[in-house]
């Protein structure tokens, strides 16, 4: 979930999806991924995509194509530290470097107001604060300071920090953002 000062979630909307990595979700959106094992017990350090608000007891998301319910989960300034179902040893977690833990999309919390998922920006056409067509918003990523918009034109694309700066506006429902890009 986002705003213009946190971080957004990754959906996989509209990409090709492999029904065997999440078997059943019909939107699935990444809430975080495996970094490293941590300690003896099967611990997962989980990078989160996000604020980590989905990252809590109770939740189940699919890490590598099974529903894992998540038993406990701690913030820490490396990341999270994760337990979940079915995994109970330093080799189960090693093996699950690099997986993806998913949820299906009706399983998020609802944003509240003002707030929004960054990669639902993904597909938003892109203007000027005169209203003239800049490109299409195609990406998203996240940097240290904040994250940045990739807006795709025919030769270029502008690479935007979604900063109240750059970005006064956005309206989901119209299908369009207002950008200022940075002057080179």
């Amino acid at each position: 979930m986002g705003s213009r000062d946190s971080r957004g979630i990754t959906s996989r909307s509209g990409l090709y999806w492999d029904e065997v990595a999440a078997p059943g979700l019909v939107d699935p959106v990444a809430i975080g991924v495996v970094v490293r094992p941590h300690g003896v017990r099967g611990t997962l350090r989980v990078r989160a995509l996000g604020s980590g608000r989905h990252l809590r007891k109770g939740m189940e998301p699919f890490v590598a194509g099974a529903k894992r319910r998540i038993f406990a989960a701690r913030e820490t300034p490396k990341g999270f530290l994760v337990d979940v179902e079915g995994i109970g040893s330093r080799e189960d977690a090693s093996s699950l470097k690099g997986e993806e833990l998913l949820l299906d999309r009706c399983d998020l919390d609802p944003p509240g107001e003002g707030e929004f998922y960054v990669t639902d920006l993904v597909g938003l056409t892109a203007i000027d604060d005169a209203g003239e067509v800049l490109g299409t918003v195609d990406d998203t990523f996240e940097t240290a300071a904040h994250e940045v918009l990739v807006v795709r034109r025919k030769d270029e694309d502008l690479y935007v920090p979604f900063t109240l700066e750059h970005v006064p506006e956005l309206d989901l429902e119209s299908g369009k953002v207002v950008i200022r890009p940075p002057e080179s």
